[in-house]
């Protein structure tokens, strides 16, 4: 009878968290959510962007590449 008091009490224990979770915390955690998309929008947009530089420094590369190739080319 006492390992299904503790199992049944456990439950309860586990039912009784949630529903704190979600009454006491919820505005908490929804503030928190709230708050954490401009800082992600943030990181987004700095990764984006770098992401952009490099693409325009790579594309820039290749052509030069392809530049001193075919003047290599025309030479011989």
């Amino acid at each position: 009878m006492g390992k299904y008091l503790a199992v049944l009490s456990g439950l309860i224990a586990i039912a009784g968290g949630v529903v704190l979770i979600i009454l006491i915390w919820g505005p908490l955690v929804r503030d928190l959510i709230f708050a954490c998309i401009p800082l992600f929008l943030i990181l987004a947009g700095l990764i984006a962007f770098a992401a952009g530089i490099s693409s325009l420094k790579d594309a820039s590369r290749i052509k030069n590449l392809e530049e001193e190739t075919e003047e290599e080319n025309s030479a011989e």
